[in-house]
């Protein structure tokens, strides 16, 4: 919950001068309440789990130490998320962008995937890279339930899509900030140019370039999407029960080894990339090529899937046995995108992007 009514702003008010005095748990019972909500805005900043939490931690230590600068003329919700955007920024001035494939190699298509005498049992992977991270659905729970009403809107399924975040990190950082501070959190144009110490005009200027790059990095069939959610309401939280469907019947084929089931759940211009491999396949064709190859029970290899959500989207964690193995491996995550009953995008995560989702390393 946030503090909106007078009591409740009262009950903050009592915590901040408690906290002001030196009362540590004071505050920390205070400040946790939003550890989540910040968490996933630092996320979106710096498209990565592992540097969002990092972020917060740091948010948390910045706005303990300058408590007593706290007037209370603003919700103390705000004040934390002014110490989190300028943390984000300060490590975006730092740190490269977080990125998928699709960002750093051409695809593979279609007359690329042809047989080879030798073909490898795993893509070259690139560790170096600094990856976008999956935000595990599990993080999200207690996040949206936090909340209601207007402000719910932060948790919106398409603003933590893998899309909309992969965008973002094309943004300058402060078109970045500006943007998720607008579009998802709600605050006005006045608020944020306070906040960045800009004009009114700058922000507008900002906002506006923000849209057109997003335009071009997103989707087809997202683009715009990002501009009208708000006026038409928060799309669902929830993944939709034909999503789910979708799931069962792409886990099965997996697990059967069945590419042509896998290659018919998918749309025409469908995409699979594969982090940290820099590699992604474009259209379909290629798709079924690459799966015509490279099935997933190439060479005797077998698989369990365990369903699973990743940034609000259809997920499933993999676990691996290779022939002669007695234990199931995890492998990776792969996310989903699914649009109108067909897979329009599978983003296949290796087990070290995927730490936080606290899935066993193996299983029977």
């Amino acid at each position: 919950m946030t503090f909106e009514t007078g009591g409740e702003r009262s009950q903050e008010a009592a915590a901040l001068t408690a906290a002001r005095g030196g009362d540590q748990a004071a505050f920390t019972a205070l400040a946790e309440r939003y550890r989540g909500q910040l968490r996933v805005h630092c996320y979106r900043m710096l498209g990565s789990f592992d540097d969002a939490e990092d972020m917060v931690q740091e948010t948390m230590l910045r706005a303990w130490r300058s408590r007593e600068a706290f007037e209370g003329r603003s919700l103390f919700r705000t004040w934390l998320y002014r110490i989190a955007t300028n943390a984000c920024l300060n490590a975006i001035e730092r740190a490269p962008p977080r990125l998928l494939p699709v960002d750093l190699v051409a695809p593979v298509t279609a007359a690329a995937t042809e047989p080879t005498d030798s073909p490898p049992s795993q893509p070259p992977i690139a560790p170096e890279i600094p990856w976008l991270q999956p935000y595990p659905d599990a993080q999200l729970e207690t996040v949206a339930t936090e909340r209601t009403g207007p402000e719910a809107t932060v948790e919106a399924r398409e603003t933590i899509e893998l899309a909309f975040v992969a965008a973002l990190q094309h943004l300058p950082g402060r078109q970045r900030a500006i943007l998720i501070l607008a579009e998802v959190v709600g605050w006005s144009a006045r608020e944020i140019a306070a906040m960045l110490e800009l004009s009114v005009p700058a922000v507008t200027s900002a906002l506006q370039r923000a849209h057109t790059t997003l335009r071009a990095r997103l989707p087809p069939d997202r683009q715009g999407r990002q501009q009208n959610w708000r006026q038409k309401g928060a799309p669902s939280a929830a993944i939709t029960d034909e999503q789910r469907a979708v799931l069962r019947r792409f886990m099965s084929a997996w697990e059967q080894n069945d590419p042509a089931a896998l290659t018919s759940l998918l749309r025409e211009d469908a995409r699979w990339s594969m982090p940290p491999a820099p590699l992604w396949f474009e259209g379909r064709a290629a798709i079924a090529n690459m799966l015509r190859l490279f099935p997933p029970g190439w060479r005797g290899r077998q698989f369990k899937l365990i369903a699973t959500g990743a940034n609000r989207q259809p997920a499933a964690a993999a676990y691996l046995r290779e022939p002669g193995e007695q234990r199931y491996r995890l492998s990776g995550v792969l996310v989903l995108r699914i649009e109108g009953g067909s897979i329009a995008d599978i983003t296949t995560f290796g087990p070290a992007l995927c730490a936080r989702f606290g899935l066993p390393e193996t299983r029977d």
